[in-house]
């Protein structure tokens, strides 16, 4: 577990490299967090105490090389410390162990299920998610919880996370005009939230079949109407 020790005087975040010079190889390895991340300034817009980072190192030792994971969620923290926002996520500073870290598996594995699997482990992530959308005799998206200081699996899909009050999962749709399988978050009942763009369709899809409505009760009306006074009835006498 991490330890933060206020007597020694450590770096700030701007006193450490916010880059390990390492180029993201999958384009997945980006989209697929950013998409999440995305998905949470929807749902938790009005909450300023969380904080989802992309490819950012995290610094849990001043002289120890930054961990860096596609996607993690930190609760209890600032979404926002500056107008320059975060370079780097540094425990010393936060004083908030990420809850939540996503790997995405590039062409080969690199310490995903075990050195990076460990450090989260020491640190005290309390899920680890690892998404590999290569495989194909066993899950694709495995998600662990931390228990006694070990990683158990956990089983579903989506999988809910309570400490989190969110499940993750996986499920075909579409992002960015790309139609293949995404991670998304949940609510409780497994329900999917959208994007922002599947929001916008069905607001624009509810105004279509509201003016729809109104077009064909118009119209209703006006054949009424015909037919009153087909019989003699004057219909603006029975308003």
């Amino acid at each position: 577990m991490f330890e933060y020790d206020p007597k020694l005087h450590w770096p700030s975040a701007e006193d450490l490299p916010d880059s390990d010079d390492t180029p993201v190889d999958n384009e997945l390895q980006d989209l697929i967090p950013g998409l999440l991340k995305a998905i949470l300034a929807l749902i938790w817009a009005d909450r300023q105490d969380w904080f989802f980072g992309v490819d950012m190192g995290i610094y849990y030792h001043p002289e120890q090389s930054a961990i860096v994971p596609d996607g993690f969620l930190s609760l209890g923290v600032e979404r926002c410390i500056d107008e320059d926002l975060r370079l780097s996520y540094t425990l010393w500073e936060e004083k908030q162990v990420p809850i939540f870290v996503l790997e995405v598996i590039s062409q080969t594995y690199r310490g995903e299920l075990t050195t990076k699997k460990d450090k989260y482990a020491e640190l005290g992530v309390l899920y680890y998610a690892v998404y590999n959308p290569r495989r194909r005799r066993k899950p694709r998206l495995e998600v662990f919880k931390l228990i006694d200081g070990v990683y158990d699996l956990l089983p579903g899909n989506p999988v809910w996370m309570p400490e989190i009050g969110l499940g993750i999962g996986r499920e075909m749709g579409v992002y960015q005009g790309l139609n293949r399988e995404w991670l998304y978050w949940y609510d409780e009942q497994s329900e999917r939230f959208l994007t922002a763009e599947e929001r916008a369709f069905a607001a624009e899809n509810r105004a279509f079949v509201a003016e729809n409505r109104a077009q064909q009760a118009e119209r209703r009306a006006e054949i009424l109407g015909e037919r009153l006074r087909s019989l003699g009835v004057d219909p603006d006498t029975l308003i």
